[in-house]
């Protein structure tokens, strides 16, 4: 359906735009102000407020090295990116209750954790969550004035008839899709097609794989364009070996996802797995009151051959 702008129905709304894939989206009128920053070179932080320890290899990888004995924790991080006087999260985490129910040791809420780092909940305009597993789409009650940006095929597959197969719901919480389902009838979400804009320099991209709906954020930096990638590459591991993380709804569409990451990258250093502890060793300590950590800084450590 090629794109048209119909009025709100509501008294005092905004215009709707249906666009391609009949996403729903903001009018031209409301399209968030042009950034500039550096000529749209944001940063990027890395908020880590959670971990999960110990692990077995079989727990990281779909298919692990028989010699290998040991594996590496999985840290749970959002993503907040900074520029032109905007904030951007990607990701809103899980809270204490989902983490006492899945035996996660939750360090700081993640709410919590970006208010000691200088933002409130209520100052975040737009959210991105790359998809709707329990420990990317908690807390979506504590943004009052965001708007959340979803892949529509991510909403399909949440509430849809996959989710009549136990194995395929457990990474979902109910309380979660609900509320998400609640943000739509707000009309306070924004779906997405497949690529999409959230501000100049900062695009969403589906890749699917471990969700249907899986999307990675790309992001102008200072020191080229960094690829959030979420759960599409949990480890650097997963990518660099392709090796699928265990919890995966298609495995073909995970292995062109990685190479949809590199492409959108452009250089092994520019792709951010979604879990991976080795994140908050190799780039810069952001603040001496929660465990961030600059993205948009060189590694210490290079992964280019």
């Amino acid at each position: 359906m090629s794109a048209g702008l119909f009025p709100s129905p509501f008294p005092g709304g905004a215009d709707l735009t249906f666009g391609g894939g009949n996403g729903l989206l903001r009018s031209p009128a409301n399209e968030p102000r042009k950034v500039n920053a550096m000529g749209n070179a944001y940063e990027i932080y890395a908020l880590r407020y959670a971990t999960m320890a110990p692990r077995t290899p079989s727990m990281n990888f779909l298919a692990p090295d028989p010699h290998d004995a040991t594996a590496q924790d999985l840290d749970y991080f959002v993503w907040l990116i900074r520029g032109g006087g905007r904030n951007i999260l990607v990701d809103t985490g899980f809270n204490a209750e989902e983490a006492a129910l899945r035996a996660r040791k939750l360090t700081l809420n993640p709410v919590d954790a970006l208010e000691a780092f200088g933002v409130k909940a209520d100052a975040i305009q737009d959210v991105v969550v790359t998809h709707l597993h329990y420990d990317h789409a908690g807390n979506l009650d504590r943004f009052p004035h965001a708007r959340f940006h979803l892949q529509e095929r991510e909403m399909s597959y949440a509430t849809g008839r996959c989710m009549c197969n136990g194995m395929l719901r457990h990474p979902f919480s109910v309380e979660h899709v609900t509320l998400m389902v609640r943000h739509v009838y707000g009309e306070r979400v924004t779906f997405h097609s497949g690529d999409g804009e959230i501000a100049p320099g900062v695009t969403v991209h589906r890749v699917g794989g471990h969700s249907d709906g899986l999307q990675v954020v790309r992001v102008d930096t200072a020191r080229g364009p960094v690829v959030l990638a979420s759960d599409a590459s949990h480890y650097y591991a997963n990518l660099h070996k392709r090796s699928p993380f265990p919890i995966v709804y298609n495995v073909g569409d995970m292995a062109q996802g990685w190479e949809i990451v590199e492409r959108l990258a452009g250089h092994p250093d520019r792709f951010i797995p979604g879990h991976d502890p080795i994140v908050a060793e190799i780039y810069p300590r952001a603040s001496d009151k929660v465990d961030a950590f600059a993205l948009h800084e060189q590694p210490s450590r290079s992964f280019a051959k």
